[in-house]
C-alpha cells in the first residue's frame, strides 16, 4: 500500500482524463471521477492488490440544487490491511441522474443504492432490485431532494424573533 499520492497517480494512469479532480478533504483521498469511469475505477482499486480497497465503508447521495450538475454519489472504501480509506466522487445531469451499480463489485452497495435512489431518485443501471426501500412505494417524489421550501410561507402562528430573524 503506498500514500495518497501514488494512489491518485494509480487511479490518473488508469483512468485518464476521466479522473477530474483530487484533494485531501480532513486527511482523506478524494477523488472526483467521471461517471461513465466509476465502475471501471472501483473495480481497480479494489481488483488491484497493490490497492486493495475491497470494503466499501458507504455510498450515499447529494442534491446541490443550484449547481449545473445537481447529484453526486459519494463512495467511501477502505483498505483494511492498511488501514487507509479513499473517497470517490462523481457528479450526475437532472435530466438523467443515472449511473452504473456497483453491487456486482461490493455486495453491501445493493441496499445503499436502494437507500440513494428512495430519496434522491438516483437510478443504479443494472443494480438487481432497485426498488424502494425505506420509503412506501407509492410516493411519488424523493424526499432529500433539496426542491421544497424548508418552511410553510403560509404559517402565522410562528414568532420569527425565536429563530433568530427579525420580526
Amino acid at each position: 500500500m503506498t500514500g495518497n499520492t501514488e494512489i491518485a497517480q494509480a487511479v490518473r494512469n488508469q483512468a485518464g482524463e476521466g479522473l477530474l479532480k483530487e484533494e485531501v478533504l480532513h486527511d482523506m483521498l478524494t477523488l472526483t471521477v467521471e461517471a461513465s469511469k466509476l465502475h471501471e475505477i472501483l473495480s481497480f482499486l479494489k481488483d488491484t492488490p497493490s490497492m486493495g480497497y475491497t470494503f466499501l465503508t458507504d455510498l450515499c447521495g447529494v442534491h446541490y440544487p443550484d449547481e449545473s450538475l445537481p447529484f453526486a454519489v459519494v463512495y467511501h472504501l477502505h483498505n483494511m490491511r492498511a488501514n487507509h480509506r479513499i473517497r470517490i466522487k462523481t457528479y450526475l445531469t437532472a435530466e438523467n441522474p443515472a449511473i452504473d451499480t456497483v453491487s456486482d463489485l461490493f455486495s453491501a452497495a445493493n441496499w445503499m443504492e436502494r437507500e440513494t435512489y428512495d430519496f434522491y431518485g438516483i437510478t443504479f443501471t443494472g443494480h438487481p432490485n432497485l426498488i424502494r426501500i425505506l420509503n412506501v412505494e407509492y410516493l411519488d417524489y424523493f424526499p432529500l431532494r433539496k426542491e421544497y421550501p424548508l418552511e410553510d410561507p403560509t404559517r402565522e402562528d410562528k414568532d420569527n424573533r425565536f429563530f433568530g430573524r427579525e420580526a
